[in-house]
Formats: structure tokens, sequence, C-alpha cells
């Protein structure tokens, strides 16, 4: 691993290189290296999860008069798994986890929730190393120019609610959902759901849940309606 690369591309210098090291491994690499000098993540992540939030807090107080729920909304939408995992895959942290056989195979939902996880880490660990306006400094630069683009295309919105008021406000017609088909075992179901607009079905969706898969339906019909 070159420690050095990724700290050219944080635009930060270490002092304490293992902090950065430290933010970087997962619980899983620990199982299969247990001699390994350093701890987990998980602890880092708690602290950078609460630096992020401050930061993103403080900026959108004094930059926006809006009232409180609007900010709210953008800053969940800049701080969710979606939008850290995008950060993370930008900086090429991929390439720097340290993670078991596994976990390194897997590309899927559980490599975001991994790289979610270590860009909090690592805004933890630079908070720890050179203090609140270096980790500042980084949410500064990576992270809340994405606040131009979740205003413009209304990312802070959920899916449901957009497609709801857009229904509304071009055909006048509250859409309705429905489920069109579900298997799997009890701990494990899967839910196909089909969005309508009276009795057109206008977009479907699949997920773990039904909400889910009312999410990705709305999703689908926005964009087969071109309403986006």
């Amino acid at each position: 691993m070159e420690l050095e690369k990724l700290e050219s591309l944080l635009d930060l210098s270490f002092n304490n290189k293992d902090l950065l090291l430290q933010a970087l491994t997962h619980r899983s690499y620990l199982n299969e290296n247990p001699k390994f000098h350093l701890d987990h993540n998980e602890r880092l992540e708690f602290l950078g999860d609460a630096v992020l939030e401050l930061v993103v807090t403080e900026y959108l107080y004094k930059n926006f008069p809006n009232p409180e729920g609007e900010l709210t909304a953008w800053r969940a939408s800049l701080v969710n798994s979606k939008m850290l995992a995008s950060v993370g895959t930008t900086l090429g942290i991929n390439d720097s986890l340290l993670l078991s056989k596994g976990e390194a195979k897997d590309e899927g939902r559980a490599r975001q929730y991994i790289l979610t996880n270590t860009v909090e880490a690592i805004i933890g660990s630079m908070y720890l190393d050179q203090g609140y306006e270096a980790a500042s400094k980084f949410i500064h630069k990576f992270i809340l120019p994405e606040l131009n683009t979740i205003i413009k295309e209304n990312l802070h919105k959920d899916a449901k609610s957009l497609f709801q008021e857009l229904a509304q406000e071009k055909v006048g017609i509250t859409p309705f959902y429905d489920v069109l088909k579900e298997w799997g075992p009890d701990h494990a179901r899967h839910f196909k759901v089909g969005v309508f607009l009276d009795e057109e079905m206008v977009g479907e969706g699949e997920g773990v849940s039904k909400q889910e898969a009312q999410q990705e339906a709305a999703k689908d019909a926005i964009e087969k309606k071109n309403w986006n």
C-alpha cells in the first residue's frame, strides 16, 4: 500500500501515518491478521461521522437562510452512504483498503458500505492528527461541492416524494404502488413493485424491502416520463 499516494490525493501529509493506516483497516482484515499492530477503523469512523456532520451543518447554517427542514434534507444528502462511497471511489480508496480475502472479492453493496465507513474514519484520523481545520478543509474540497448538484437535481428529496409532486403538478394524479412479485425466504425477501398513474404502470423497481422497491419504481417512473 502506498500511503504517500493516498496522502497526495487527500491533500494532507499525516504526522502519524498509523492513524491513516488504521482508518483503512476493516475489521475483517484483523480476523485474518490477528498480529497486525493496529485496531480496526470503527472508533475512527464514529469520530469522523460526528466531525463530518458538524462541518456540514456549520457550512449550511452560515451560507443559507433556508428553514431547518430544508437544511436537514441537504445535510442528509451530503453525508449519506451513496455520496460518501462515491467520494471514496473518486479518491481511489478501494486500492488502499485492508480487507479480508473474502471482503476484497465483494464489489457490491457491502463494498459501498465499507467505503462510506472508511471515508468517515479518514475524517476522524485527520481530526486527531491535525485538528478540526484539516478535516474541514477535506470536507470542503471533496464533499460540500456536491451540494449544487443535490439542489439542482432535487436529490435531497426522496424519489417517492418527488414523483408524487411531479405527478400532481403535471397530470393531476396521485401515484399508487402495488407489489408485482415477491420471492425468497422470510429472512431475505425480495420485492418487485410497480407504480401507477390511474391504471397505467409507469415504472417498476426491485428491492429487499417494499419501501426500497417503491423508491426504485419512483426513480424509474421519473426517468421514463422524462420528468427529471
